[in-house]
């Protein structure tokens, strides 16, 4: 761990000196501000995207310049990105997450960042951001606040374990953003109805105000917080989006495309793991001790009927993969083990 540790600081290092990072043709700049103090490896990292888009590049310069200036932490890496395009979509693009995987990374390897302690907010486009980038990202951040954006086509299905607000201005009618806002809190609010441990939520509509919230909307950053992402949850709810991704918490798939539009949901009660997925649908299941006691046998039901029953056994070279695809030394699995199709 150290040694792919040492690596990326190197590797990164230029990065970082830049304040920008790159991913194929495509670079993330952003302003930093830091409060408080907390030892190493123990330090929060809150990414607060800025809104415009579908505008002039002078226009989203000095909303990212106004980003930066927007809310004030207790302790805390707080980074304020600026969108790589101009587009109306600024931070729905597929890139974006590449970008923001290579961002948290590089902090947790390099700036002393827990990462079950990495945060998400954004305000207008950037609010949209929050609410199509937190459902297809859930599983590395331990919280994320909306303020005064749109969903457009975004899914909750899997902020299962994500504790997830909404901030809007009830006067707020531009694209039905607070119609749409109310909305999105009442299917947070069913999808918890199904599933009371999961799907943790607040909405809040600040009846009277518009687009701008008077700075209301900064008590989000305080309930954000409280919170802490668990890394090995005893239940996944994992639905891929237009983006999809290799890895989501305990779960992975070498063909994330053939898993467009799919949901999978895996629960550990005890010894035993229970999948429910679409059949001719490949997944992994990354496990650890921190999930079951991987000293005991184990048994994975997979849409009911029994796919392994016995023991499974620690592999260096599960720990290597997990670090390879991802520096998150929380999340390291130390099995394998893959499903049928």
């Amino acid at each position: 761990m150290r040694q792919r540790k040492n690596a990326l600081a190197k590797e990164r290092s230029p990065e970082l000196k830049a304040e920008a990072f790159i991913v194929g043709d495509h670079t993330l700049k952003y302003l930093r501000r830091d409060f408080g103090q907390a030892p190493e490896g123990q330090k929060s990292l809150w990414i607060s995207m800025h809104g415009g888009g579908g505008a002039p590049a002078q226009v989203n310069e000095q909303q990212w310049r106004n980003q930066i200036k927007l809310y004030t932490l207790e302790e805390g890496i707080y980074i304020a990105p600026r969108a790589p395009t101009d587009t109306w979509n600024l931070w729905h693009q597929g890139h974006i997450d590449d970008l923001f995987d290579r961002l948290i990374e590089t902090f947790v390897a390099t700036e002393g960042v827990d990462p079950n302690r990495v945060y998400l907010l954004g305000y207008s486009a950037g609010g949209d951001g929050v609410y199509q980038l937190a459902p297809r990202m859930a599983d590395r951040f331990a919280a994320a606040s909306m303020m005064a954006g749109h969903p457009n086509n975004a899914n909750p299905t899997s902020l299962r374990n994500l504790p997830f607000a909404i901030f809007m201005g009830g006067e707020d009618a531009a694209y039905n953003r607070n119609t749409v806002a109310r909305d999105w809190g009442n299917q947070l609010k069913n999808l918890q109805a199904g599933d009371p441990e999961g799907y943790p939520h607040r909405c809040t509509i600040y009846e009277g105000l518009g687009h701008w919230m008077d700075g209301r909307d900064a008590e989000g950053l305080p309930w954000m917080a409280q919170c802490t992402r668990d890394p090995w949850p005893s239940k996944v709810v994992w639905h891929q989006s237009g983006r999809t991704h290799s890895r989501f918490a305990w779960l992975s798939t070498e063909s994330p495309k053939v898993t467009k539009g799919k949901t999978i949901t895996a629960e550990v009660d005890g010894q035993t793991i229970r999948i429910t997925k679409e059949p001719l649908v490949p997944y992994t299941v990354r496990l650890s001790d921190a999930l079951v006691d991987l000293d005991q046998p184990i048994e994975i039901l997979v849409n009911g009927s029994p796919f392994l029953q016995g023991q499974v056994h620690r592999t260096e070279a599960a720990i290597r993969q997990s670090l390879a695809e991802r520096f998150d030394p929380a999340s390291v699995a130390t099995v394998l083990v893959d499903l049928p199709y």
